[in-house]
């Protein structure tokens, strides 16, 4: 009786989870598009720090809060939301710290925006797996991975000469990518159902 009360708890747990995808996949198109339009207004931007690079950097993880406070809302059941609570808290600080570090120049930039990365690619990476059973989560899993690693070359590039923001721009045309195919994925997991 026992294993049958815990089969039917599973796969109502999997049913609901399933339930998500749809919404996960249009929160996913949106993070795709606001990352590959805001890469390149910073492309064109990255020569120096001026009032729209500043507006920009803010804004990035600001928009981030914002995403991730509408999946976690939109995602219980597969158990993501802790996670996502954290990248909440994450996000806003790094806005505090981008607002700050803008006044002392793009190496600090840097070191915030970098420090930011391989945080949030940890929790990116932690919530993606805990999200496997609905598929379209392998691209997730790589962006945190490599979210990690871009973080810690932010930090290394702020020492040396010649630090520039155009990686940060690249940075965001990758996860837009990144977004993008784990939305198509869950497109068509959702289509074979």
């Amino acid at each position: 009786m026992a294993s049958t009360h815990t089969t039917d708890r599973t796969a109502n747990g999997l049913s609901s989870a399933q339930g998500d995808a749809p919404a996960l996949r249009r929160l996913y198109l949106v993070r795709s598009g606001f990352a590959l339009v805001w890469a390149v207004l910073l492309f064109l931007n990255a020569s120096d720090i001026g009032p729209s690079t500043a507006a920009l950097l803010v804004l990035y993880p600001l928009f981030d809060v914002a995403a991730a406070v509408v999946d976690a809302r939109s995602s219980r059941a597969t158990g993501a939301a802790p996670g996502l609570y954290v990248n909440v808290v994450l996000s806003a600080l790094a806005a505090a710290g981008l607002a700050v570090a803008l006044a002392s120049g793009v190496p600090a930039v840097l070191r915030v925006w970098g420090a930011w990365a391989v945080v949030a690619g940890i929790v990116q990476l932690v919530v993606a797996l805990r999200r496997r059973r609905l598929g379209g989560q392998g691209a997730m899993i790589a962006s945190g991975s490599l979210s990690v690693v871009a973080g810690t070359s932010f930090v290394v590039m702020a020492s040396g000469a010649g630090a520039s923001l155009s990686g940060v721009a690249g940075y965001a045309l990758l996860g837009g990518v990144f977004f993008l195919a784990s939305a198509l994925r869950l497109g068509r997991v959702a289509g074979s159902r």
